[in-house]
């Protein structure tokens, strides 16, 4: 099974893509998209949605695992942007005919480093090692993407969608 994880985000958008064959998930690419900042807002999404959309016909995954849309109360403004590029994405995996699992940040932290507060630098460190990569998967969005894949890959062993 091939699973896409996205982390979206206005600015940066995290992308792996993990595939389970066995007990052991493997690391097939993984990457960031970056959307012209200084473009309007409708440019921006539109970017971010052919990049995603190439992604899915590239890497041909079975399912897609997305950060569940959350907010801090003090960083409305932030939930916001994500939902838009939240927008593009899913309109991206319907197109392919790529079914969506939403997922919770707190829920890939427990499935990935166990801890479901588990700061960024930890999940950093814990794909790192997951995955024996040589260096910490920079930026965050990255490694987030990876750990987002990588939980649901875990759910789908376990027969749970």
């Amino acid at each position: 099974m091939r699973v896409l994880g996205i982390d979206p985000g206005l600015g940066v958008t995290g992308y792996a893509v993990v595939e389970l064959t066995g007990a052991q998930p493997r690391l097939v690419e993984a990457g960031a998209i970056r959307p012209p900042a200084r473009k309007p807002l409708p440019e921006r999404l539109l970017a971010a949605h052919a990049d995603v959309t190439a992604i899915l016909r590239e890497l041909s995954p079975e399912v897609m695992g997305l950060e569940s849309l959350f907010s801090e109360y003090k960083f409305p403004r932030s939930a916001l942007q994500m939902a838009h590029v939240r927008g593009v994405v899913c309109l991206a995996a319907a197109a392919a005919g790529v079914p969506v699992v939403d997922i919770a940040p707190s829920e890939v932290k427990n499935a990935v480093v166990g801890e479901g507060r588990a700061s960024k630098a930890q999940m950093q460190r814990t794909v790192q090692s997951l995955f024996a990569l040589k260096n910490t998967p920079a930026p965050a969005d990255v490694a987030d993407a990876i750990a987002i894949a990588t939980a649901v890959a875990y759910r789908a062993m376990r027969g749970v969608r």
